[in-house]
């Protein structure tokens, strides 16, 4: 990667997912975790103070769903890369049309998630 440190923000609403991702982020890219969200109140507030480079999305966050949390990310913090994750890999056609910059489904190989991470801050 050309720039700094890549600056994430996970927005998971189980805190294992956001430890293991935090961690693989650090080990596997020196990736900077700005901040660590379980809901989407909370993701739209860190989005607003950190302004982190992109966001990895949990796209079945309970309550309002990837789509809702998508757009509200966005109208937040225009230009936001966004990958979105989900343990349902059909739902990688939905993810795609809302706007999400990339999809990987939570059952793929680490550097699947690695790859679009680099893809994505790469043409931010």
């Amino acid at each position: 990667m050309n720039k700094t440190k890549v600056r994430v923000l996970i927005v998971d609403d189980q805190p294992q997912v956001r430890s293991a991702l935090r961690l693989l982020l650090q080990v596997k890219l020196g990736a900077a975790t700005v901040g660590e969200a379980g809901d989407l109140e909370q993701a739209l507030e860190l989005v607003g103070v950190e302004q982190p480079d992109l966001v990895l999305l949990d796209w079945e966050l309970p309550a309002q769903g990837g789509g809702a949390a998508l757009s509200e990310l966005r109208t937040v913090c225009p230009g936001l890369a966004v990958i979105a994750l989900s343990s349902k890999p059909e739902a990688r056609r939905d993810a795609l049309a809302a706007g999400a910059d990339a999809f990987v489904s939570k059952g793929e190989p680490p550097e699947r998630l690695m790859d679009s991470v680099g893809d994505c801050y790469r043409r931010s």
